[in-house]
C-alpha cells in the first residue's frame, strides 16, 4: 500500500526535531493526508549515507511512496550536486516533493528551479559555517587554547566492545547503525575507537 513520506533530519543529536515534527504534523493535517510514514535522521553528518534516508530510497525504488514532505528542503541535502540528483530522480519517478515550512511544492519545472536556487543557498550556508568554524580553530590554536575533537564526544553510553563485536559477526556498517541506534558516520567513529 502507497504511503506518504515524511522526512525529518537534524544534523546533531543534541539538536530536537520535534519542531519540525510539529510543523509538518500541522501541515498534514490541514491537507487532509492520512496515510504516512516518519523517517527521522540524527547526526546525519553532510552526506547521503543516512540509514533513514537510504531506507525511504528503498521504499521509493519500490513503488510505494507516493510523496515526500520535509519541513525544509535543505533537510533532504545541504550539497547542491546531492540534492538536485535527489530531488530530480524522485520527480522523474512521479513523487511529489513537498517543503511544509517554506510551503513549495518541488514538482515540475519551476519546483525544481527553485529547489535548484535553495539547495544553493544551502550549501552556501553549509561552507560559511565551516569558514567560521576554521577562523574560531585558528584563533585557538594561536592562543594555545585548542583541545580538537574530544574522544568524549561521542554518543553517550555506547558500547564500543558491542560495535567491534557486531563487525566481527560481518555485519554492515549500515546494520550495526540500525541494531545500535546511531548513524552509520556514528558507527565509522566508533570503530575507528575500537
Amino acid at each position: 500500500m502507497s504511503f506518504t513520506a515524511i522526512y525529518v533530519r537534524v544534523s546533531t543529536s543534541s539538536q530536537n526535531e520535534e519542531g519540525q515534527r510539529r510543523e509538518i504534523q500541522k501541515w498534514i493535517n490541514a491537507n487532509g493526508i492520512t496515510n504516512v510514514r516518519w523517517f527521522t535522521d540524527i547526526e546525519s553528518g553532510d552526506t547521503l549515507d543516512r540509514p533513514q534516508f537510504e531506507q525511504l530510497q528503498k521504499l521509493i525504488f519500490n513503488g510505494v511512496v507516493t510523496s515526500v514532505v520535509v519541513w525544509k528542503l535543505d533537510r533532504l541535502s545541504r550539497s547542491l550536486r546531492d540534492g538536485i540528483a535527489t530531488l530530480c530522480s524522485w520527480c522523474d519517478k512521479g513523487i511529489r516533493v513537498v517543503s511544509a515550512s517554506q510551503q513549495i511544492d518541488f514538482s515540475g519545472t519551476v519546483g525544481k528551479m527553485i529547489a535548484s536556487i535553495l539547495f544553493a543557498i544551502a550549501e552556501i550556508e553549509q561552507e560559511t559555517r565551516r569558514e567560521r568554524q576554521a577562523a574560531g580553530i585558528a584563533v585557538a590554536k594561536e592562543r594555545g587554547v585548542y583541545k580538537g575533537r574530544q574522544p568524549g564526544a561521542r554518543k553517550a553510553g555506547v558500547d564500543l566492545s558491542k560495535v567491534k563485536s557486531l563487525r566481527e559477526r560481518g555485519l554492515t556498517q549500515e546494520e550495526i547503525g540500525q541494531a545500535m541506534g546511531v548513524s552509520v558516520s556514528s558507527v565509522r567513529r566508533y570503530l575507528k575507537v575500537a
